[in-house]
């Protein structure tokens, strides 16, 4: 798709001003952020995009085609930091940036750009940034999903939304898979990675060291990716289903980056990491629970969505991280034969050994 069309054709290939997104910084907006590089690229393939970026997120930078750089500055979440904030600023005004599309709608996320004096600075109004802005966007409320909001604001004010957005892209070289294979110690062949964490304990389907056991029987190689929050949960993984489950949690994105990029499929929650997997290219399955995959699954498309029927349990989508009706139902009740059943149809349709 070309969006010069779908922006009525107004790309100005002669500017050369750099961009700055600040982005959302959970790790799966952070992905989602990615079809807005692609939209500025289409419309501006001449001006630099960079990124304002968490150390937690840094890694993801490396393998987005069409940025430039990472801007590596952590902000803390719970109060204003303004010694950070000038820094910031300073930072920012040091690169020349002609245009900063603030994706946040809060008003702190929007001060260093206003410091650091971009001309352009575009957002919706939120949290009634004026002064901050100078681009004001309005009918934010309007607009369906997540990924509407934020790719919005990449188009001249008043477009229409295209039919479909550019897809967010992770590139992995494979040689750099090959050398994490080899220093993990990891076979060649496929494997079922499992990311069994979620940002909110409601989205975490139940059944996962029932599933590793299941496909550590059928033969199959079990990796379990996560951060350090999920290293529980992967020990209790692990003492289900033996040897065959590797715990490869830890404190380096990039690791779980080059996991989900080696894996033949990935089975995940409504997380990060599923979106990750997605943008790889790796096949994906998603189980959802109380968040709508029409909302919250990857642009990119997912091999299976793993949902309860509605006719059998009407109350989902909640979007609620406390179950107050079912007994959170609808995760207990997808059966881990289920999902293993599909992983391995999953497998078979990627011409992957079962």
């Amino acid at each position: 798709m070309n969006i010069d069309s779908q922006l009525g054709g107004d790309a100005d290939r002669s500017d050369t001003r750099p961009i700055l997104i600040i982005p959302y910084m959970w790790i799966g907006d952070f992905v989602r952020n990615h079809t807005v590089v692609r939209v500025l690229k289409e419309r501006w393939p001449n001006r630099p995009v960079d990124l304002l970026t968490t150390s937690l997120c840094a890694p993801l930078v490396d393998y987005m085609p069409g940025v430039r750089q990472g801007i590596v500055w952590d902000l803390p979440r719970s109060r204003l930091a303004v010694g950070r904030q000038l820094g910031l600023a300073k930072l920012l005004r040091e690169r020349n940036y002609g245009t900063a599309l603030v994706l946040p709608r809060t008003w702190k996320a929007a001060i260093a750009p206003a410091l650091a004096g971009i001309p352009e600075r575009v957002g919706f109004v939120g949290e009634f940034r004026f002064g901050l802005l100078n681009r004001w966007r309005w009918g934010e409320k309007k607009l369906p999903r997540f990924i509407d909001k934020n790719a919005a604001l990449a188009q001249p004010d008043g477009a229409p939304l295209p039919p479909e957005w550019p897809v967010p892209q992770l590139r992995v070289p494979a040689e750099e898979i090959a050398r994490w294979r080899q220093a993990n110690g990891l076979s060649a062949g496929a494997a079922v990675a499992l990311a069994p964490g979620s940002v909110g304990v409601s989205k975490r389907w139940t059944y996962y060291p029932e599933a590793a056991r299941l496909l550590v029987e059928r033969g199959l190689e079990v990796w379990v990716v996560g951060g350090p929050a999920e290293k529980g949960l992967a020990q209790e993984i692990v003492a289900a289903a033996g040897t065959g489950v590797r715990d490869l949690t830890g404190n380096d994105l990039r690791n779980g980056v080059l996991a989900m990029a080696a894996a033949g499929v990935a089975i995940s929650n409504d997380s990060g990491l599923m979106h990750i997997a997605a943008a790889l290219g790796t096949p994906t399955m998603g189980i959802f629970g109380p968040t709508s995959p029409y909302l919250w699954a990857p642009l990119n498309g997912l091999a299976a969505t793993v949902v309860q029927d509605k006719s059998v349990l009407s109350c989902q989508p909640c979007q609620s991280t406390i179950c107050k009706m079912n007994d959170h139902r609808c995760m207990r009740d997808i059966a881990a034969a289920e999902v293993v059943g599909i992983a391995q149809r999953v497998l078979g349709e990627a011409g992957a050994p079962v």
